[in-house]
């Protein structure tokens, strides 16, 4: 019997055995028995190891956020074999929502690390080749002392947690995960460590005068901002955005605490490596973004340059 036939004989005897058009792939490894490979989804791998590759905190809420979207994007949300193919329609996808290449860089580490995760323990029969998108190197927005007076008067007012918490973001440029983590016995000798960070690398670095008060011990709680809601934050913060004027500058959301204080650092002339170690950025490159705000250190050119008659 030629191969061909064979090849057909097989494929019929599965549909006479009532398995139709389902396949069945394995997975190989040294040392290993073959093992089967069924169908799952990115949900699935997510509720499976969602907690074990993610701290709590406001990034798995984001990354959660991101899974569940490419889910609903995949034209098949069930498989054994994540393609080449399948990569490329979500990112094509991602793009027709309007997402810049940064947002679907983030979106992609997440997918990146599920999969490899799901790949390592067998779920899925093969990986993608991820490449990252081309991210254009954006304006950084960061608060003068006078929108931090107005913006941070106007959320006293309404909240003197906000306000305290506020102040220590703004002094640490701690995330706002980190900061909502701290615990007391993170705090000693006017200096806090942060565990639960973004790269999983804990930092601690010292406080200035006005952020030893904002964290300032309290009866009742485990850590200075442990009771604070995300959510709750944000729309106190956007509702004071709009009473001194700032509701039309989508860049001033939170996140511009951190920005603010890395660029008043490098402008102080403080170094780019001294800024990496303070922020806790994993690369260089990261902190580079902000390496433009000293241009002080170029003045020193310009009598080389002045024309002397």
């Amino acid at each position: 019997m030629s191969r061909a036939r064979d090849k057909a004989g097989g494929n019929a005897d599965f549909e006479s055995a009532g398995i139709g058009a389902y396949s069945l792939h394995y997975q190989f490894a040294v040392g290993r028995p073959a093992k089967p490979v069924e169908s799952v989804s990115l949900k699935l791998l997510f509720e499976r190891y969602g907690d074990l590759l993610w701290e709590p905190g406001s990034h798995k809420y984001n990354v959660t956020a991101f899974i569940y979207e490419l889910h609903t994007l995949l034209i098949t949300p069930e498989f054994s074999v994540f393609t080449d193919e399948m990569l490329d329609s979500l990112i094509a996808s991602l793009r027709k929502r309007g997402n810049s290449n940064a947002t679907i860089n983030r979106k992609m580490a997440a997918l990146s690390k599920l999969l490899r995760k799901a790949f390592k323990m067998g779920e899925v029969h093969s990986l993608p080749e991820f490449r990252r998108q081309k991210e254009k190197s954006g304006r950084i927005r960061f608060l003068e002392y006078d929108e931090e007076d107005r913006l941070f008067a106007a959320i006293e007012s309404h909240s003197e947690l906000y306000h305290r918490f506020c102040i220590f973001l703004v002094d640490t440029g701690a995330r706002l995960g980190e900061a909502i983590s701290l615990r007391w016995n993170d705090i000693h000798e006017d200096r806090a460590t942060f565990w639960v960070t973004k790269s999983g690398k804990s930092r601690s670095v010292p406080l200035t005068s006005r952020a030893v008060v904002a964290v300032a011990r309290r009866a009742g709680q485990i850590g200075p901002f442990n009771s604070i809601d995300q959510q709750q934050f944000r729309a106190v913060w956007n509702q004071a955005k709009k009473e001194v004027g700032l509701s039309t500058d989508s860049d001033v959301v939170p996140h511009v605490l951190r920005h603010t204080c890395a660029s008043r650092l490098v402008r102080g002339g403080i170094d780019i490596r001294r800024v990496q170690m303070w922020l806790g950025h994993q690369t260089l490159q990261m902190t580079m973004r902000y390496a433009h705000l000293a241009s002080h250190d170029l003045d020193v050119c310009v009598p080389i340059l002045e024309r002397h008659k």
